[in-house]
């Protein structure tokens, strides 16, 4: 059973802006639910540390196109398998749609659940929420960082 989640948010900050910090992976657990801590190993792999329901879980992800102001896609290398995508769209100079999908295998029967009763889907929408405040508070002078580095499609 794959489990598909699609959210969007709209954020008051310029593309670049919402693109630069979105690369900043290890700033996640400022933002995204779960996570622990996200280490950046090179420019395209990532290691996680999650907590998801009372379980703790470890695993890489692999960055498998990335296009300056416009898309990171990433899939899992190891542990629970998943890919995801986060497209950036510009609405006007001061406003960007910042939109996640991602698909997943659950493995156990409460993810499973989980899954099916929207808890994935709560869950992205309130990343994103956390991100919009996060972003916009922050300013467009001041992300975290930035990785402007391109990554091919395969």
């Amino acid at each position: 059973m794959t489990t598909t989640v699609a959210e969007s948010i709209d954020v008051e900050v310029p593309i670049r802006t919402a693109y630069n910090q979105w690369t900043q992976f290890e700033s996640f657990p400022n933002f995204m639910s779960g996570v622990e801590s996200v280490q950046q190993i090179d420019a395209t792999h990532t290691h996680w540390r999650i907590s998801v329901g009372g379980t703790e879980r470890e695993f890489d992800a692999a960055i498998t196109e990335q296009r300056p102001d416009e898309r990171v896609a990433w899939k899992s290398t190891g542990g629970t398998q998943h890919a995801g995508v986060v497209t950036f769209h510009r609405l006007a100079d001061d406003k960007t749609r910042v939109t996640v999908q991602l698909d997943w295998q659950p493995d156990t029967v409460v993810e499973k659940v989980g899954a099916v009763v929207g808890v994935d889907d709560r869950r992205v929408k309130g990343d994103l929420k956390r991100f919009k405040s996060f972003i916009e508070e922050r300013g467009t002078e001041n992300p975290t960082g930035s990785w402007r580095g391109e990554v091919p499609r395969p």
